[in-house]
């Protein structure tokens, strides 16, 4: 198990850090670019594979907390932590990279949107956040039960989406700039969370350190969100 946790994140890291590079080239380049196209679809397969990793390495530590933790006495907070969170963590991240990568691919094709996979990623979603927010309350960690609420509005917010029967014109491009700059600041969370905790423990569950992804992320989706209808305007 040592081992296999071992080699699941020296990949989960691999494929988070051109996530985490990629992730700035579509917001600063030209929208509908083909450099924005190109290194958008990087940004979303390399976080598809990072959500799965992420799943992966849950798995494992559910399975053998102190195998894969011995650095870290309170098998609590590993189970908590690396096993329930990063769980959810990796399924919010699939579900925002897939269900924003979808929205742009469809654009006005609305009910194309409806697959059985893009459907299912929202059930596993609101379950995985469910059992967050459960673990989280009933070991008294907190925090899981505050990150859980990401993902319950991710689910909110997609569901009524796919349930409209004709969204507005720009509604699919708001929905692709929210899903994937969600899924940004959810592997910028992870990163920065778990990595702290083998740099600096003490830090790993300080709420602020949780918050600067998800106070930056908004800001970028409201100012995005801003200068939709300038550049419908401008559409012939």
């Amino acid at each position: 198990m040592y081992t296999l946790f071992h080699i699941l994140v020296a990949c989960h890291i691999t494929t988070g850090a051109v996530g985490l590079v990629s992730f700035w080239a579509p917001v600063v380049s030209k929208k509908g670019s083909a450099f924005h196209v190109k290194w958008g679809r990087i940004f979303v397969w390399s976080l598809l594979v990072t959500g799965a990793l992420a799943v992966c390495m849950s798995t494992v530590t559910l399975l053998a907390p102190a195998e894969t933790h011995p650095h870290i006495p309170d098998l609590v907070l590993v189970n908590g932590v690396f096993g329930w969170m990063m769980l959810y963590l990796g399924v919010l991240t699939i579900n925002l990279a897939w269900y924003g990568d979808l929205a742009v691919l469809n654009r006005r094709r609305h009910l194309a949107n409806r697959t059985p996979l893009n459907l299912a990623l929202q059930v596993l979603l609101l379950i995985a956040a469910t059992n967050c927010a459960w673990q989280g309350w009933r070991t008294g960690l907190w925090l899981m039960v505050g990150i859980s609420t990401i993902g319950f509005a991710t689910v909110a917010t997609n569901a009524w989406f796919l349930a409209q029967r004709e969204p507005g014109p720009t509604a699919w491009l708001r929905e692709h700039i929210k899903a994937l700059i969600g899924a940004g600041i959810s592997v910028y969370t992870a990163f920065s969370a778990f990595g702290a905790v083998r740099l600096a423990p003490q830090l790993a569950l300080h709420p602020v350190l949780w918050a600067i992804p998800l106070v930056t992320g908004i800001s970028l989706i409201l100012y995005f969100w801003s200068t939709l209808p300038r550049r419908a305007a401008l559409r012939p």
